[in-house]
């Protein structure tokens, strides 16, 4: 049974950062691509980065580069989102998920950890 944990999410000051990790578990990862999302209230959920385990493929949402960074740690089978320099319109639900390679379907999500950006 794969799970998806996220955490570190939490209340922030404009201009802050937080990491957000997500534990990954029930599958061997190696080969899958991991990626990070958002929901604002009364919005679709977005795309905000993804990548895959070797750390060597990433992507960003343009919203977000230059401010985000997708990490992996294969040791502890978790992947972060270091988020910096965070603005008010970075508040949302963050979830983690998986897919079976880069052009697959995201087909496990976590449950979300809420990220607000207070101005």
């Amino acid at each position: 049974q794969v799970q998806l944990v996220e955490s570190g999410g939490g209340l922030v000051q404009a201009g802050g950062s937080l990491r957000l990790s997500c534990a990954a578990s029930g599958r061997t990862f190696s080969s899958y691509y991991m990626g990070w999302f958002r929901q604002a209230p009364g919005k679709e959920r977005e795309f905000v980065a993804t990548t895959d385990w070797s750390g060597r493929v990433t992507d960003y949402a343009d919203s977000v580069k230059g401010r985000f960074t997708i990490s992996s740690d294969n040791a502890k089978n978790t992947v972060y989102l270091q988020m910096i320099s965070l603005k008010p319109e970075d508040t949302a639900v963050y979830y983690c998920a998986t897919k079976p390679g880069a052009g697959g379907k995201y087909d496990y999500w976590g449950q979300g950890t809420q990220v607000t950006v207070s101005s």
